[in-house]
């Protein structure tokens, strides 16, 4: 539904946590008004979790669909199915609908809904809570060319969306979908060699995540390749291309690699369950 000004009310079908993460993101950047969001969601404690943002919220799906023109499915996999039927008879060509269900393929979702809805598939990361999200997006086959460049806008509010096709998300979700888990435990293990090398527990920990997000910063903010800014930390015969040198030693890199195709390979078999 396309309402007054050609401003679309963006509705969530879910009411977790990251649904308000992106319900927040859309409203303190100012993308869209809270008076403008609706959600649903069964759970009395989400939907007011979900109302704390200023938003309408309802246990109705269809009232949702009733009033939004872009829609967020973000329900566990295993509801979409029956959410999304009590919403198709609401839906029209006018209306957009996002999903971040993990491992719902397109053609699932466009089985679900009628024929010629508008679909884009979202597989997002755990980071969108603190605004920091890295999201792929790719296209339905009804999708309008800007429809795409509306849901990265719309994630860009909550951090990064790149648009790739439905076949690549598989690897996004190895990548950035796992890659959190992969980050956590980097910071985890540092920290144990901060503490190991004789620094308090909260003091390593705090120093290791400031190191890895300003390590993060660098990447993005220079436009530098990350080997070039190592190289620029590593001289010749010092102590961090020692640590270098034990990192490699013991396989780090590989470790990594390992870890982004055996994650983005058990999503392809999830996808096909």
């Amino acid at each position: 539904m396309v309402v007054e000004a050609g401003i679309k009310r963006v509705g969530f079908l879910g009411s977790g946590m990251m649904a308000r993460a992106l319900a927040g993101g859309l409203i303190s950047s100012g993308y869209i008004k809270k008076e403008d969001v609706y959600a649903s969601d069964r759970y009395e404690g989400c939907r007011t979790q979900m109302a704390a943002l200023g938003v309408t919220v309802t246990e109705s799906n269809a009232e949702v669909a009733n009033n939004a023109g872009i829609i967020f499915v973000a329900v566990k996999p295993n509801d979409v199915e029956a959410v999304l039927k009590q919403t198709a008879e609401s839906l029209t060509k006018d209306n957009l609908v996002v999903s971040i269900a993990a491992g719902v393929t397109i053609a699932s979702l466009e089985a679900m809904l009628p024929v010629g809805t508008r679909v884009v598939r979202v597989m997002p990361n755990t980071p969108a809570l603190v605004c920091a999200v890295a999201a792929g997006v790719a296209a339905g086959t009804a999708a309008r060319p800007e429809d795409l460049d509306t849901v990265v806008s719309m994630l860009g509010t909550v951090g990064t969306a790149m648009a790739v096709e439905e076949g690549k998300l598989d690897a996004v979700t190895g990548l950035s979908g796992s890659g959190p888990a992969y980050g956590f435990l980097a910071i985890e293990a540092l920290a144990d060699g901060g503490v190991r090398a004789g620094l308090s527990r909260d003091v390593a920990l705090k120093l290791a995540a400031q190191t890895m997000l300003g390590a993060a910063k660098m990447v993005l903010e220079t436009g530098k390749h990350p080997g070039e800014l190592k190289d620029q930390v590593c001289s010749p015969g010092g102590t961090t291309i020692a640590g270098v040198h034990a990192l490699e030693t013991n396989g780090f890199r590989v470790a990594l690699i390992d870890a982004v195709m055996a994650a983005s390979t058990r999503a392809t078999e999830l996808g096909k369950k």
